[in-house]
Formats: structure tokens, sequence, C-alpha cells
């Protein structure tokens, strides 16, 4: 699957890891619940972290259909939670 992280780019990613992720974006979509800034922050950067890390970039002139589309690093809380499905982030 294709991921893009607004303002970075795609990466292709293995569908495998989505329980994974799942779990950080289950764990970010509380944090927003709760109106946890510091912890929202740091689980979006580990959510980032995590897809950068699994996934293989797409050269910079590749434009492939995006499947899931990620918050850049620094976005805010009210960003992402206009991004945000019943599911989070991340569905399934």
């Amino acid at each position: 699957m294709i991921v893009r992280i607004m303002g970075e780019g795609q990466v292709r990613l293995a569908e495998s890891h989505l329980a994974d992720l799942n779990k950080l974006d289950d764990e970010l979509l509380a944090e927003m619940e709760k109106g946890d800034g510091p912890g929202f922050r740091r689980t979006l950067q580990a959510l980032l972290t995590s897809v950068r890390e699994l996934g293989d970039p797409l050269p910079d002139d590749s434009l492939e259909p995006s499947e899931l589309i990620l918050p850049s690093a620094d976005a805010t809380l009210e960003e992402v939670r206009d991004l945000l499905s019943d599911d989070g982030l991340i569905p399934g």
C-alpha cells in the first residue's frame, strides 16, 4: 500500500504492518479524545517514525495514488482531528 506523509512524500508499506500501526493509531485517537497534547505529539511522532522505518520511500517524482494519508509531524491536534475517520487515521 502507498502511504503519504503530508509535506514529506510517499512510502510503499506492506499491509502486514497495519496491525502494529493501528495500535499507535488507537493510542493517538484516545489521546486526542482526552485532549492530551503531549501524549498526542509523542504518539504522532512514533506513528510517523514507524511508517518511515517500515516503508520504502518512493522517488520524489513518483505520483502514485495514496491509499492512506497521514498528517505532517508538526500537525496540530485540531488539524489531525479534521483528518480522522471513525477508525482513526488508519482504517481497520
